[in-house]
């Protein structure tokens, strides 16, 4: 069960960190109103680094804390037991999103862009084409799994312990910076999708559709990344 729990932990913190720096953001009347896409980005990148130490914490030293992650280790290992991890992951995420709506609730009312507050809890594309959507959470996810291949395979294990996590959230920052313009970057099928569960189910003032049309897109092509990655290091690395 540590393992579990460490996922469940880690993803949580990173869903609480990375939804409410999108809050910070876009909701009004914060203290980051408007601070734009490169905050977002380095909260983001940050959320990933604390989540995957937390999970390690609780007992979760693999800190997959995205189901992308855990389905591509599998694939390379054949361990489908790590499939155990993916519930905790999405439980994860749903919790983090709900500590989101409490820690900014009086903003909600206060802010009428109903395309912003469900932006807080998950992504959306900036032009709606479903294939060019799904290419690119595609290869988003893939860029974040060879990085994640790379930064492990390259460095020793002691020192992978140490600094594994801070280089890692510096590949999901340039992902973001990057690749992120298109579809906001979900590239982890829990951080989206649980969150926009609990869009749709917390009293959130004044908010509109969950968008599920293309709810899809978020969880099927970091899942399709995780088959290329790896492949890529079988066949190719």
């Amino acid at each position: 069960m540590q393992p579990f729990l460490g996922e469940f932990m880690g993803t949580l913190v990173l869903v609480l960190l990375g939804d409410a720096v999108v809050a910070n953001v876009l909701l009004n009347k914060t203290k980051g109103n408007n601070s734009g896409w490169l905050v977002i980005t380095a909260g983001w990148g940050f959320a990933v680094m604390v989540g995957v130490f937390v999970a390690g914490a609780f007992g979760s030293p693999d800190g997959y804390i995205n189901p992308a992650v855990t389905l591509w280790s599998v694939f390379g290992s054949g361990d489908t037991s790590k499939l155990i991890l993916i519930p905790a992951q999405f439980a994860g995420a749903f919790v983090g999103a709900v500590l989101v709506w409490i820690q900014y609730l009086p903003h909600w009312k206060e802010t009428a862009n109903k395309e912003a507050k469900l932006a807080v809890f998950c992504t959306g594309p900036a032009i709606r084409n479903a294939p060019a959507n799904l290419m690119s959470e595609i290869i988003g996810t893939t860029v974040l799994l060879v990085g994640v291949g790379a930064i492990f395979s390259k460095i020793e294990p002691q020192l992978a312990v140490g600094i594994g996590p801070y280089l890692v959230g510096v590949l999901v920052w340039a992902i973001g910076l990057s690749l992120g313009g298109t579809t906001g970057y979900a590239i982890n099928p829990a951080r989206d999708l649980s969150p926009r569960i609990a869009h749709a189910l917390l009293p959130i003032a004044g908010k509109g559709s969950s968008d599920w049309g293309y709810a899809w897109i978020p969880v099927v092509g970091p899942c399709i990344a995780a088959a290329i990655a790896w492949a890529i290091f079988k066949f190719i690395a």
